[in-house]
């Protein structure tokens, strides 16, 4: 028999190609080309070295091989290959133990005030679905903040898209920050306002799944679109929020406040069909919804349903890794409004396309719709949402509203 040799890899399906990898490497054994990162297996010692600060865990990756793949195989990989053995011998990160706050007295006036504009689009008030987790809120406050370390900032939009959108991530270390998917934290930004007043703190939601960016990781993902508009008097406005985020750099120190958010949840229902409507950084919780369904139910019966929608594809948060999602697992519109010598198309307008799929979703009993985005959105949905159930004997309004009190129907604009 053929003896077995160890060999570490790279799951590119997983990777967000930050460069920790090849950076940590002492000695040169991970590289990289246009399509994938990877480790030789002529130079790699097993020293562990890149494990540690790999921000979504794609590195920990330890196979039992007759032969190792080589450099020319790996750059030709989407997946892992399905046939492979782990090896016992691998060894594997450890994990920081936490400790458990105690809940502030009471949530911030002006967090309550954001949550409360967010959700005004659902017709009511919103309930958690009847499955899902029991959150925990209100952890830290502005006044009482947990201090996070930023491990990562990518950015997700070609470099020639007119939208700068980042992936930050963020490690709690030892302090408990539960979150579950559909939550937001705050951030607190340093400095005052013009009046000496410390600026208000901005909501962000979390776009990694509860068990953090890399599984059993004491972080958070958050995608953060750079804010930079031109005024009517030729100057510039910059987003005070969106450019602190931006632009903090590996290592830096940030004050967050949190978990927000006890409704606009996930349910925890294998049978669930989950419908994920968005624009832009609006895609936050879905990706969070997306990979705690990969994670914890991948054989679920329920399935994903996403209609998401940007100017270009190089403008589309995610944009490659959803390419990568099966089709079993996510069912993908992917919606651009400004492509050369295209009609303009946004996601209501798709949404009349699958009206056959959609009308037959909203007549069961373990639908559940989520709304995430501008503002602007929340009509052309409606007008959808009413066109495809008069065209399919239902009633829009009553059916929302049905949705709505069971728990079913969430909308989060901004």
């Amino acid at each position: 028999m053929t003896a077995l040799v160890k060999q570490h890899l790279i799951d590119p399906a997983v990777c967000i190609r930050c460069n920790t990898c090849e950076a940590t490497c002492p000695v040169g054994a991970v590289t990289h080309d246009s399509n994938n990162y990877v480790v030789d297996a002529t130079k790699c010692n097993f020293c562990m070295d890149c494990v540690s600060p790999c921000p979504t865990g794609s590195i920990n990756h330890f196979v039992a091989v007759a032969t190792p793949y080589s450099l020319d195989d790996q750059f030709s990989w989407t997946d892992l290959p399905d046939d492979m053995t782990p090896a016992d011998d691998a060894e594997t990160a450890s994990t920081a133990s936490v400790s458990a706050p105690s809940p502030v007295e009471s949530i911030d006036d002006e967090v309550a005030a954001l949550l409360d504009d967010a959700h005004k689009g659902a017709g009511g008030r919103m309930k958690a679905p009847a499955s899902a987790s029991k959150p925990r809120i209100n952890l830290f406050g502005h006044k009482q903040p947990a201090d996070a370390t930023v491990t990562g900032n990518f950015r997700l939009t070609a470099e020639n898209a007119s939208a700068d959108i980042r992936h930050i991530i963020l490690d709690l270390g030892a302090t408990a920050f539960p979150v579950l998917e559909g939550q937001s934290i705050g951030i607190v930004l340093p400095g005052t306002d013009d009046n000496g007043r410390p600026h208000k703190m901005r909501l962000f939601s979390v776009a990694s799944a509860r068990d953090g960016e890399r599984p059993n990781t004491n972080n958070l993902a958050l995608t953060v679109k750079r804010v930079v508009e031109p005024r009517p008097d030729g100057s510039i406005f910059r987003g005070l929020a969106s450019n602190y985020v931006c632009d903090l750099k590996q290592g830096d120190k940030v004050q967050v406040a949190g978990p927000f958010g006890s409704t606009f949840l996930m349910p925890d229902d294998p049978d669930a069909d989950v419908v994920m409507i968005c624009t832009g950084t609006g895609s936050a919780p879905f990706r969070a919804m997306t990979e705690r369904r990969r994670r914890a139910m991948p054989n679920a019966k329920g399935k994903l349903w996403l209609f998401f929608g940007a100017r270009a594809p190089q403008e589309l948060p995610y944009f490659g890794p959803l390419q990568k999602v099966p089709k079993t697992l996510l069912d993908q519109e992917l919606v651009f409004s400004r492509l050369p010598d295209q009609p303009k198309e946004y996601v209501q307008d798709r949404m009349r396309r699958r009206a056959a799929d959609l009308a037959g979703l909203l007549k069961k009993d373990t639908t559940h719709v989520y709304v995430c985005g501008l503002r602007g959105m929340e009509q052309g949905v409606e007008q959808a949402f009413a066109e495809i159930c008069g065209g399919n004997d239902l009633n829009w309004a009553d059916c929302r509203a049905r949705m709505r009190d069971a728990g079913r129907f969430h909308v989060e604009t901004y």
